[in-house]
């Protein structure tokens, strides 16, 4: 018990970071997700089952796989060989940052106690120089830093630097944090100006050095990071697109390869720019985001079309069937949004990230919390199910992360501002120069559009509050204390409210969500006499247990009206969306080549939200919905 406590009372001391760690260039700070508490019936339920489901799930994968006895191992603390691929011990690492994460919100001591043991298995397997990877330590100790392209030692270490960081974070001890200082001294001491050059394959551990120079103060672990940026695409050889090294960093404008990695490494270079404010850098990352948001995006925020390279191709192949779409990409498209957001107060960023968390990633996790997508296609012949685990296990372990820390994306602030960016139903205290400022956010978002915010600052205080306006809601209302706000005001996707604040003020923000019927651009082929669907951030799939149990000869014709309605029975409670269709019957051409068209029946059409889907009975899922009767009878889904 006295341990509990003790956890609770260092995570109340440590759970703000120093105000450097906002990045001096970086307009907005974030508010960490340790003062938001969560009341909501959307985000809350599930962090409760990544709780009680999720992690233990995770951890006990990890143990069955290998992946904790190879720290045993490597310590010499029980035999055996190395068991697994050479980069497992990323997973575990995940995993224990979403260990940390759990117990800054929820102190458990038999969870506590799990991970300090964990901890103390990954410090007896440190080398005495620092040196940390079990791969390298059980299969090839003399080959150590000789394949960074492929056996990613770069990308373990940066996975461990986020989860020691994490975890210092959480319950105020250095033990793992420390083990990450002696690694991170370790490659200081190989790589950077006048040492060794080179670059991960898998990129991470420069936004991971990042964290780790924002928990330490140590400015070596910064400049270790832009060493490992600016030194990518040095060589400008074209055949390393795949790990976005045929360029300079500063000479990138499109993205290509690897989705994740690219993810990872935009993020570390938005983080760079926070604190340096190099304008060639912004430039790039202007350039990339719109190539992704206008290019190669999915509808659902997801990003890599391609199985072959887990990444890009052409701009506009978005196929739907064949979608790569991984979850990890999805989590990568959250992270970099958010920190693109903070970096410019921009909107725009802020409905991308909104996008990809509540579709793209959501998705690849099943709502019982053991099942897992690693790849999110946006059409399905009822062969694609979630996995309880993978032998490549990145996807459950990247969700075991990033469930926990959702709050922290709610809000931002400045000295003398709040920046409402994401909408649940929470209580927050905000830093502010005049006072700490609490707000109590009601709402049943994302189902409803309506939210009040009751303000209550410590004293009375002017300061701004920048409501965010989402992209897709075309007639926002807003009301304080009864008062309407001229919403002409908007700035940057932002409605700023200013006033002098006091304790019983409210804000009563309205954003319709009516049905929208999404098409997509002429040069994507996959979306050519299909419309897709969206209400509010949610995006919409037809799934064949809803629709007579198949979905690929539905067709909604666009003068059909479309209906909302909330089910709280089913799965967790959604609102689908119903409308009136047809139902084309598949011809059979074995004898034919021409034919007469042939008639469609009519039918109800149910729509559930695309994260929902695959927790019920197998079957058929399409996004992209056939406005006319000769696409369905085709049965071209992808």
């Amino acid at each position: 018990m006295h341990r509990v406590v003790s956890i609770a009372l260092a995570m109340s001391a440590l759970s703000v970071p120093p105000r450097s760690a906002a990045g001096p260039y970086r307009q907005l700070q974030p508010v960490v997700f340790t003062e938001v508490k969560l009341s909501d019936s959307f985000w809350l339920p599930r962090i409760r089952t990544h709780r009680a489901q999720t992690l233990p799930h995770n951890l006990a994968l990890c143990e069955q796989t290998g992946r904790i006895s190879n720290f045993a191992k490597a310590a010499g603390l029980q035999p055996g060989e190395f068991e697994g691929i050479y980069f497992n011990d990323s997973d575990l690492y995940k995993v224990l940052e979403g260990c940390a994460y759990t117990l800054a919100t929820e102190p458990d001591a038999a969870l506590a106690a799990r991970v300090e043991e964990i901890v103390r298995l990954i410090a007896a397997a440190q080398q005495p120089d620092g040196y940390l990877n079990t791969y390298y330590t059980l299969v090839e100790p003399d080959k150590k830093w000789t394949d960074l392209p492929v056996k990613h030692e770069l990308y373990c270490a940066g996975h461990l630097f986020e989860a020691a960081v994490a975890h210092y974070r959480a319950t105020g001890t250095t033990t793992f944090l420390d083990v990450a200082r002696r690694l991170a001294d370790h490659i200081d001491t190989v790589f950077g100006p006048g040492r060794r050059s080179g670059v991960p394959g898998h990129e991470e551990i420069e936004l991971a050095l990042v964290k780790l120079y924002e928990a330490t103060g140590e400015e070596r672990y910064f400049n270790l990071a832009k060493f490992f940026i600016d030194e990518r695409g040095q060589d400008r050889d074209p055949q390393a697109e795949y790990r976005q090294a045929h360029l300079p960093v500063r000479e990138q404008d499109a993205i290509v390869g690897h989705a994740v990695r690219a993810m990872y490494l935009y993020s570390g270079v938005a983080d760079a720019a926070g604190y340096t404010g190099d304008p060639e850098l912004i430039a790039t990352m202007d350039r990339i985001w719109r190539d992704v948001t206008l290019r190669k995006m999915y509808v659902t925020g997801g990003i890599g079309p391609s199985a072959h390279n887990e990444g890009f191709t052409q701009p506009f192949d978005l196929p739907n069937h064949t979608a790569y779409a991984e979850t990890c990409a999805a989590i990568g498209m959250v992270l970099w949004n958010h920190r693109l957001c903070l970096l410019h107060a921009d909107a725009r960023y802020a409905d991308v990230m909104e996008l990809a968390l509540y579709n793209g990633f959501l998705a690849g996790v099943s709502l019982d919390g053991v099942r897992f997508f690693y790849v999110n296609p946006l059409a399905s012949k009822g062969d694609h199910h979630r996995q309880s685990w993978y032998s490549c296990a990145c996807c459950p372990t990247n969700v075991a992360r990033l469930l926990p820390s959702v709050s922290g994306y709610l809000y931002a602030h400045t000295d003398r501002g709040i920046w409402a960016n994401l909408y649940a139903a929470s209580e927050a205290r905000i830093p502010l120069a005049a006072g700490p400022v609490r707000l109590v956010q009601q709402t049943d978002y994302p189902w409803d559009g309506r939210i009040r915010i009751a303000v209550a600052p410590a004293q009375p205080a002017a300061f701004v509050i920048h409501l965010r306006i989402p992209g897709w809601c075309a007639e926002p209302r807003c009301l304080v204390n009864g008062e309407a706000v001229d919403g002409a005001l908007l700035h940057r996707g932002y409605l700023p409210v200013e006033r002098e604040w006091k304790e019983g003020d409210t804000i009563e923000l309205e954003l319709p969500m009516p049905v929208r019927r999404l098409i997509a651009h002429p040069e994507v082929r996959s979306g050519h006499g299909r419309v897709a669907l969206q209400r509010g951030p949610l995006v919409y799939c037809l799934e064949a247990v809803d629709n007579g149990g198949a979905v690929r000869g539905l067709v909604l014709p666009r003068n059909a009206p479309l209906q909302t309605a909330h089910l709280p029975e089913l799965l967790g409670g959604v609102t689908v969306i119903r409308a009136e269709g047809l139902s084309v019957r598949a011809a059979d051409w074995a004898e034919h080549l021409y034919r007469e068209a042939g008639s469609a029946a009519p039918v109800t059409l149910t729509a559930i939200p695309y994260y929902a889907w695959d927790n019920r009975d197998p079957g058929e899922m399409a996004v992209w919905i056939a406005e006319a009767p000769g696409l369905a009878e085709a049965g071209v889904i992808d």
